[in-house]
């Protein structure tokens, strides 16, 4: 479901800049001038490698639903606020950020909580199938799209805030429960 929401936002961000009138703007950070949709692109793979080590420092200490809880939420809050903000250059980079902040920690935190589920011994195969959640969330990026031509981009917000704010309360409650039964 997180990877469905952010895959969803983050696939397009290009047009959404686009659509606002942002793409082209040229917005100067630490000296450098480049074209708005460049510089936040540019950003965003910061913050999405950075998010990496980062949340599996944060599993390892408060545990892995914990974090996919306030990571998940945190996801559909910047989601939201792009919705909300995102027209403003400025804004459109600091939620675009955060969007890409929040989405990176599934290739940290799904590998060890599948390994923590399911043992060591089958770790790289359960690992490599949960991997494909990837790729099936990749197949409903098109209906971002759809929804887009439905309602605008304020749908696609929505509807992704809804589904990764949804897998946070899930990793809370649902997984966590799960998680309680196993040990």
């Amino acid at each position: 479901a997180v990877a469905a929401g952010g895959l969803m936002a983050t696939a397009q961000i290009g047009p959404i800049a686009k659509d606002w009138g942002l793409a082209k703007l040229p917005m100067t950070l630490f000296g450098a001038t480049l074209p708005l949709l460049t510089m936040t692109l540019s950003i965003d793979n910061i913050c999405n490698g950075f998010t990496r080590p980062l949340c599996g420092f944060l599993s390892d200490k408060i545990g892995r639903e914990n974090t996919m809880f306030g990571i998940f939420i945190g996801e559909g809050l910047a989601l939201l606020g792009m919705m909300q903000y995102g027209q403003n250059p400025y804004a459109f980079m600091t939620f675009a950020a955060l969007i890409f902040l929040f989405w990176g920690e599934i290739f940290s935190i799904f590998p060890a909580i599948c390994a923590d589920t399911f043992g060591s011994k089958f770790a790289a195969s359960n690992a490599g199938t949960l991997y494909t959640a990837k790729g099936t969330a990749a197949l409903l990026v098109p209906l971002a799209s759809v929804l887009s031509a439905a309602g605008g981009w304020n749908l696609v917000f929505i509807v992704s805030a809804i589904v990764t704010i949804a897998a946070g309360v899930s990793a809370k409650f649902i997984l966590a429960r799960s998680e309680e039964h196993t040990s």
